[in-house]
């Protein structure tokens, strides 16, 4: 069963990535008429972004994920270089021993989004032909760093940097040390990643080095056996998009095949994701999982991001999230507060309006139900703070809770309406409204404005206060003096 110490277990991990380093830049416009000149749409301009991308997205997705990264790679002499070596490393926490050749321009991908959707890439690259000299300065700046680091990951997007001679130096001097080596492949002729520990080709890839499409299970199973009966690793991740992945291991002597199915809800834009994949896959291999275990926290990883916009990291608290749905789903939607409020803030970042409501919900009855409903018709994300023990004993007596709290937030966190719960232990949520600062707050319609709990504050900040309809007829109190009578 996966479980969230695994994320803990992983944190300050250092992982050396290797290989072919580029930047990713987005440009992003609204499409509304065709050029007169040509029948090609006209982008009109509005923002542009860049960020580390191919072998540095791999690094930067370690580091979001919790984890330290060393990025070593080759770069033109040109702006582009300059600004992965600089700000964009800076800024994502990256830290690298990355070679400048005049020889090459930076390998620069540039993608433009129209209304939402990608219209066209535009590629600036020429593969670097290899060059001893190179080679001799990757594999110094390896031997250097390769001391403090848990795991080495080889990105090869075959633009050069991992030259065969390279791969082959590179592994040798890892498997010296006993530490683990992912490689993630773009060449069909696999025979030079021999001795990895795992490789990850995508179906795609897969099919070109097996010659076996991989459309089903039994495909998948027979392309990862015939990768493996190539390179001698350890084992084959073989992903395959909506079809999740596949996991192709020898132990002790014997084969083990795992298909795992996807948990992408939806998809916004697969750029990256496989970098996130190998990130995710290395964190979880070196604080000590097995590869099948491993996989299954990648391909959780893979469906965070498939679901955000660009070249997006994964985040620590979105991961977790992923994690509990898929181990727990009684309680994935409970957190404590300052995850709460990580969350709260991607949510508001992608502009969905956060409404909040609070109680003690002891026993939930249609009235409270209703309540919630209106609630989430007030906005696109519901918190509900919830009372804890502690603080429903202080104002309702020492008789109540008739619940726990861990009983009272798993109800309240498989009704349709709620998205997040969180616990309070104070006697009114002041402090987590300051904290987690909703758009909306929601109370029954027998309270009014100025008495609602933190509405000063909200209203303060430019948000709203609504009031909903209550059910009549419902009362927990009425409810538990009816038990007490007998009828």
């Amino acid at each position: 069963m996966l479980n969230v110490s695994t994320l803990d277990n992983w944190q300050g991990r250092k992982v050396l990535v290797v290989g072919d380093v580029m930047l990713d830049r987005f440009v992003y416009g609204n499409v509304e008429r065709v050029s007169p000149e040509a029948p090609v749409p006209v982008l009109h301009f509005k923002s542009q972004m860049e960020m580390l991308g191919g072998a540095a997205n791999v690094a930067r997705n370690v580091v979001s994920l919790g984890g330290q990264s060393v990025l070593i790679g080759v770069v033109g002499d040109d702006e582009a270089g300059r600004a992965i070596c600089g700000e964009l490393a800076t800024r994502d926490g990256v830290e690298t021993h990355i070679v400048k050749s005049s020889k090459i321009p930076t390998t620069v991908k540039t993608r433009f989004v129209a209304n939402g959707q990608q219209i066209m890439r535009l590629d600036v690259e020429v593969r670097l032909q290899h060059d001893l000299e190179i080679e001799d300065m990757i594999c110094a700046s390896v031997a250097k760093q390769l001391e403090d680091a848990e795991i080495v990951v080889l990105s090869d997007y075959a633009k050069g940097t991992l030259s065969e001679g390279t791969v082959k130096r590179l592994i040798s001097m890892v498997k010296k040390t006993g530490k683990l080596v992912v490689v993630d492949p773009k060449v069909s002729d696999v025979s030079r990643y021999s001795g990895a520990s795992v490789i990850t080709p995508n179906a795609l890839e897969a099919a070109a080095i097996s010659g076996v499409q991989c459309s089903t299970d039994e495909s998948a199973e027979r392309a990862a056996r015939l990768i493996m009966e190539k390179t001698d690793v350890s084992a084959v991740l073989l992903t395959r998009s909506a079809q999740g992945m596949t996991v192709f291991a020898s132990d002790v002597g014997e084969y083990i095949t795992t298909h795992i199915p996807t948990t992408a809800s939806e998809v916004f834009d697969v750029s990256g994701a496989g970098d996130t994949v190998v990130a995710a896959l290395a964190l979880a291999l070196s604080a000590g999982e097995s590869v099948v275990a491993s996989a299954r926290i990648a391909n959780l990883a893979a469906g965070v991001s498939v679901s955000k916009p660009g070249t997006s990291v994964v985040l620590p608290h979105e991961l977790r999230r992923a994690v509990r749905v898929q181990s727990d789903k009684l309680s994935h939607n409970i957190f404590p507060i300052n995850e709460a409020a990580l969350i709260v803030n991607e949510w508001k970042k992608a502009g969905l309006k956060v409404g909040f409501t609070n109680g003690c919900y002891d026993l939930i009855h249609p009235g409270h139900v209703a309540l919630l409903k209106q609630a989430r018709a007030t906005c696109d994300r519901l918190v509900v703070g919830l009372n804890t023990d502690n603080s429903v004993r202080r104002l309702k007596g020492d008789s109540r809770p008739v619940q726990s709290e861990n009983a009272r937030a798993v109800v309240m966190s498989s009704i349709d309406s709620v998205d997040l719960v969180v616990l309070f232990d104070e006697d009114t949520p002041l402090s987590i409204i300051d904290l987690l600062d909703p758009d909306v707050l929601i109370k029954g319609a027998d309270y009014s404005v100025n008495t609602v709990v933190g509405a000063d504050l909200i209203i303060g900040r430019g948000g709203k206060v609504v009031l909903v309809p209550l059910e009549q007829g419902h009362s927990t109190t009425s409810i538990i003096e009816r038990a007490h009578a007998g009828g």
